[in-house]
C-alpha cells in the first residue's frame, strides 16, 4: 500500500467518535505499531485535528476533510438496514467495516436486530470467497453436496447470493465445464488458484441469462 493511500486508511479509521489504538491500526493494514505512530504524528503536523497518545488510542475530532452526505430520511433508513444485515450476516471484515460505518453515521442502534447467522468457520469462508471474487481469482476448494458427497472443484467466482440465512457462490465450474452454486456452509476447504478473466459463455450475464431462458422454456 502506498504511503499517501495508508494516511488516508488511518483518517477513515479514525472518523465516527471511536478510540482506535496504534496496535489495531497496524494490524488492519499490515504494518509495524511504530510505522503507525509516525504516521499519525505526521498528519497531526499537518493539521489533522487527531486526538489521543500513545497507549490509549486515537480519534479524529470532526470530519475534518469529508463532508456530510445528503441523504433524504428513506434513503439514511435504507443505508442503516443494508449496513446492519452486512454486520449481521456477514464475515469478520464486512461486519467489521458494517459496525464502523454505522458509527461514522452516528448510528448507535441499528433499525432492527439481526442475529447473526455465521459460525467463525463459515465466516472464514465466506471472507476468502468474497476477497476471490472481489480479485477475480480462481478458488480450489472441496465440496459436500446435499447427499454427502464430497468433490473437488477448480471454480471462478462470480457473484455471492444471501437467503436470510444461507450464503451461497455462483461460480464457472472448470471441473464441470459449466455453472454451477454452491452453498457456502458446504464448503469444506478453500485456497487461492490463479486469476482469470472474463470469457464470454462464462460471466454472471450469461448465467442470468441462461437462468431466464431456462424458465422461459418451462413457462412455454
Amino acid at each position: 500500500m502506498r504511503r499517501a493511500d495508508r494516511l488516508f486508511a488511518i483518517l477513515q479509521a479514525l472518523r465516527g467518535g471511536r478510540l482506535r489504538t496504534a496496535a489495531s491500526l497496524a494490524e488492519g493494514l499490515e504494518v509495524s505499531v511504530r510505522t503507525i505512530y509516525r504516521d499519525i504524528s505526521d498528519l497531526q503536523a499537518n493539521g489533522a485535528p487527531i486526538d489521543g497518545e500513545r497507549g490509549l488510542g486515537f480519534l479524529l475530532r470532526d470530519d475534518f476533510f469529508l463532508p456530510p452526505l445528503a441523504l433524504t430520511p428513506v434513503e439514511h433508513e435504507a443505508l442503516r438496514w443494508g449496513l446492519a444485515l452486512a454486520a449481521a450476516h456477514g464475515d469478520e471484515a464486512l461486519s467489521g467495516a458494517a459496525r464502523d460505518v454505522l458509527s461514522k453515521l452516528g448510528v448507535s442502534q441499528a433499525p432492527f436486530h439481526a442475529p447473526p447467522s455465521l459460525t467463525p468457520l463459515q465466516k472464514k469462508l465466506l471472507q476468502g470467497v468474497r476477497e476471490a471474487l472481489s480479485r477475480s481469482r480462481r478458488l480450489e476448494i472441496t465440496y459436500e453436496d446435499s447427499a454427502g458427497a464430497v468433490s473437488a472443484r477448480t471454480v471462478r467466482p462470480l457473484g455471492l447470493e444471501h437467503w436470510g440465512r444461507v450464503w451461497t457462490l455462483t461460480a464457472w465450474c472448470e471441473s464441470r465445464n459449466d455453472f454451477r452454486v454452491f452453498r457456502i456452509d458446504r464448503i469444506r476447504s478453500f485456497k487461492d488458484g490463479a486469476p482469470f478473466r472474463p470469457e464470454s459463455g462464462r460471466t454472471i450475464g450469461d448465467f442470468v441469462a441462461a437462468v431466464r431462458a431456462q424458465a422461459g422454456r418451462q413457462d412455454g
